[in-house]
């Protein structure tokens, strides 16, 4: 005769064992409090010295012996809208380090604006850059009139009540850019600036010879056809 009780059924039974219900429910509790996790800490970035605009970007191909070889061109507008005002171009393999090369000469290219107590300019100009011609008027209470990028480059200077006008159809934003550029130059306060003017004359003769460029490949098109 079997004289052996019967196995009864306990909670645990089921449960591998060394791992009990209670120990198991410690465990997760200690972790779903937390410990003495520190709280997370968010870091402000801080504001650049500068206000910014991208004026143009583009990519470059220049052919080499081995190829072609792929560049970044970019245009960067700075202004601290006070009546301070610079415009750099930069060329990089990435656009990373066109940016940076760009803002550094705009910093190196920056100049201060005469400008009146409700600051706007103080009288009429005029410039040309290549094909883009530009009239800047003050006005009397009606606000920013102006377009394209001559409108970034007013607002960055922070220049208010001024009526300007392209008296050209070009459609490049650097030259429009260039121009504004210009033509606040016009108005600077300080009596000399030998960085800023040769920026502007490096800039004139770096489009006279991308026009040259372009014609002389034109023509020798022209010639392989005839051929």
């Amino acid at each position: 005769m079997d004289t052996t009780k019967p196995k009864q059924n306990t909670p645990n039974s089921g449960a591998p064992r060394g791992n009990t219900g209670g120990y198991r429910g410690n465990n997760n509790n200690n972790k779903r409090e937390g410990g003495d996790r520190k709280p997370r800490t968010f870091f402000e970035k801080p504001k650049p010295e500068f206000d910014q605009k991208m004026v143009s970007i583009r990519r470059v191909t220049r052919v080499v012996a081995g190829g072609r070889r792929m560049t970044f061109a970019v245009a960067l507008a700075i202004g601290d809208k006070k009546g301070s005002i610079g415009l750099g171009t930069g060329k990089g393999g990435d656009t990373a380090m066109a940016i940076a090369k760009a803002l550094r000469q705009a910093k190196k290219n920056m100049f201060k604006i005469a400008m009146t107590k409700d600051n706007s300019i103080t009288h009429e100009v005029s410039s040309k850059f290549s094909s883009s011609k530009l009239t800047m008027m003050p006005n009397r209470g009606k606000g920013l009139v102006a377009g394209s990028t001559v409108r970034d480059m007013l607002i960055l200077a922070g220049l208010k009540n001024i009526t300007a006008k392209l008296h050209s159809g070009s459609k490049n934003k650097l030259n429009n850019a260039r121009v504004a550029y210009k033509t606040l130059y016009m108005l600077k306060a300080n009596a000399s600036l030998l960085k800023v003017a040769a920026f502007i004359a490096e800039s004139e003769l770096e489009v006279k010879s991308e026009i040259l460029e372009v014609a002389s490949s034109v023509t020798r098109l022209e010639g392989v056809e005839v051929k």
